[in-house]
C-alpha cells in the first residue's frame, strides 16, 4: 500500500503532464484559429471567383 502511495505522490510532483498538456491545448488553439481563418479566406476567395465568373460570362455575351 505505501508503495501505491509513493508512486501517486512522485506523479503528481511530476511536471511533463502539466507541460504535454499545455503543448495539446496550445496545439488545438492553433487548430482553432487555422480553421477559422481558412474558412473566411474559402468565402472570401469564392465571391471573387464568383465576381470574376459573372463579368466573363458577361463579356462573352457582348461578343
Amino acid at each position: 500500500m505505501q508503495k501505491t502511495l509513493d508512486l501517486v505522490r512522485a506523479f503528481a510532483r511530476e511536471e511533463d503532464g502539466v507541460t504535454a498538456i499545455e503543448y495539446g491545448l496550445l496545439a488545438a488553439l492553433i487548430a482553432v484559429a487555422i480553421i477559422v481563418g481558412a474558412g473566411l479566406v474559402g468565402t472570401n476567395l469564392n465571391a471573387l471567383f464568383n465576381a470574376i465568373g459573372g463579368r466573363l460570362g458577361t463579356a462573352a455575351g457582348n461578343v
